[in-house]
């Protein structure tokens, strides 16, 4: 494993997967401000590389990817230092959902605050049998915050205020059933689970993928019709490499 820095592992294959590895964040894998800028730092540099195609985002530990931000950190803040915290916290999940590839979430563990909502920001979350999330912000005296603000756009209004609000934690079938996260590997099989994720992207073209990801986010965020009117310009931009005559000449000639 490359380290890009002493908290952001790097690990490559030959396909342009790449596996983040948050590292030395302790056995839960915990967000405090030095690891939130070496992971935002990692990713910032790794969104240069054109060549990759899928970015897995996993801790160190088994126990979680992300088992939530600071809480010994977090009890020291007054309002100055709390806004400079939480917007470093901001700032890397925005690193995370503006990655111009898909980006899956290894989830093993536990997932909590902080570390779910950098989850939400990754396209694809992938969750461990005995996996467990919440929101529990409300009960250290703090509400939940920045990419939070992601939850009802996934799972709906009702849910999110139920997540956020009562900071009970669900489990994984739970969080499938409301589509916090779109699948849930069997025992041992997480790693397979994701591979498959990755293999069905690899087969989709590169290009596309990144203005198809790029599409979404606008999505978000813009009215329906300029979403529609947005999306004929892109569409014509595909044509500018060759990788649409190339992906469909190979559908045509596989369907003879």
């Amino acid at each position: 494993m490359q380290m890009l820095n002493p908290h952001c592992g790097v690990e490559r294959d030959p396909r342009g997967v790449v596996r983040l590895t948050i590292c030395n964040a302790g056995s839960l894998n915990i967000l405090g401000s030095a690891v939130i800028t070496a992971v935002r730092e990692g990713l910032q540099v790794l969104a240069t590389e054109r060549q990759i195609r899928v970015l897995v985002i996993a801790g160190q530990s088994e126990k979680s990817m992300i088992g939530g931000a600071d809480i010994k950190e977090m009890a020291r803040l007054d309002q100055a230092s709390a806004e400079k915290f939480i917007t470093g916290l901001r700032d890397l999940c925005e690193a995370v959902r503006a990655f111009p590839a898909p980006v899956i979430a290894r989830m093993p563990g536990w997932c909590l605050g902080g570390g779910l909502e950098v989850a939400a920001a990754c396209d694809f979350r992938i969750a461990a049998h005995d996996a467990k999330f919440g929101m529990p912000e409300v009960r250290v005296g703090i509400p939940s915050v920045i990419h939070a603000a992601l939850l009802p756009r996934l799972i709906g209004w009702g849910r999110a205020r139920w997540l956020v609000m009562t900071a009970e934690n669900i489990d994984a079938a739970t969080a499938l059933a409301w589509g916090l996260v779109d699948v849930v590997a069997g025992e041992g099989g997480l790693d397979e689970a994701v591979e498959k994720t990755v293999k069905a992207l690899l087969e989709c073209g590169p290009q596309a993928l990144r203005a198809q990801k790029a599409l979404l986010r606008q999505w978000e965020e813009l009215p329906l019709k300029e979403s529609v009117d947005l999306s004929i310009g892109v569409f014509g931009q595909s044509f500018q490499t060759d990788e649409p005559h190339r992906l469909m000449q190979a559908f045509i000639d596989r369907k003879r």
